[in-house]
């Protein structure tokens, strides 16, 4: 991957605090009976309010049936990532995963929070501090130096102490112009193995944790959400950052 020069990295921040406000904006919106299309159209207004453009919307992978017709992933409670947001309204306990991307000037940023509406089951509070803890591990392995199998190493160590299932197959990736660039950076790992990490690279960073401690998925109808295949409820976290010689820096943040 090509690595960003400073002033590169300052222009993906710029579109990573229109992610930030994105996300914001659905978190405080979302409450029960609130659809997960509205919650689209409250990023959609943030998104395309501060002159950026979606790189969620219209995306279209060579597995994907049909290209994606959201400016965000609206997961909840079974649904790990990628789904689409339709007219099922939030109900009161739900655990909703949103994820989101913008692009600005050429640069794109990629950051997913989860969270949950109304009255919290412990278990998932619980499963999210985790994932996130995990991420905050991810971020900090993410050293000029350290190998891409420490991040994963980093993440799935969380996984397995927590007794979550670790979403197979799936993880993070690079980051700059595009959406997704190389490298992929998979959520699990050995220490000091895979590519080097250099100051100026700039990758996204995204566990996702199943309770049940499966991470077995399987497709929705729509061919775009990941289930558990447990029924397993899923949280999902992210954000994008850069890599420095002064040490990992977030890029996804207000």
């Amino acid at each position: 991957m090509a690595l960003k020069t400073p002033g590169e990295i300052d222009g993906m921040r710029e579109a990573g605090r229109v992610v930030a406000r994105a996300l914001q904006a659905c978190r405080e919106a979302a409450a029960v009976g609130v659809t997960m299309k509205e919650l689209d159209q409250v990023a959609r207004d943030v998104i395309f309010g501060a002159g950026a453009t979606s790189p969620f919307l219209d995306y279209h992978p060579s597995w994907a049936p049909t290209p994606f017709p959201g400016v965000i992933c609206a997961s909840v409670n079974d649904e790990v990532v990628h789904g689409i947001p339709t007219d099922y309204a939030i109900a009161d306990g739900d655990l909703v995963s949103i994820d989101c991307g913008a692009t600005l000037d050429g640069w794109t940023g990629d950051a997913a929070v989860s969270f949950v509406v109304g009255n919290a089951r412990p278990e998932d509070l619980e499963l999210i501090a985790t994932t996130e803890r995990a991420l905050e591990a991810g971020i900090a392995a993410s050293t000029v130096g350290n190998r891409i199998g420490d991040i994963g190493h980093a993440i799935d160590r969380i996984a397995r102490k927590g007794r979550y299932g670790n979403l197979e197959d799936h993880g993070g990736h690079g980051i700059g112009h595009t959406m997704h660039e190389d490298p992929f950076i998979p959520n699990e790992g050995r220490r000091h193995k895979g590519a080097e990490l250099r100051a100026g690279m700039t990758i996204a960073i995204e566990p996702m944790f199943i309770l049940g401690g499966s991470g077995a998925y399987r497709y929705g109808d729509d061919g775009w959400t990941l289930l558990s295949c447990d029924g397993g409820r899923a949280a999902h976290v992210e954000h994008s950052i850069a890599i420095t010689d002064d040490g990992p820096q977030i890029l996804t943040a207000l």
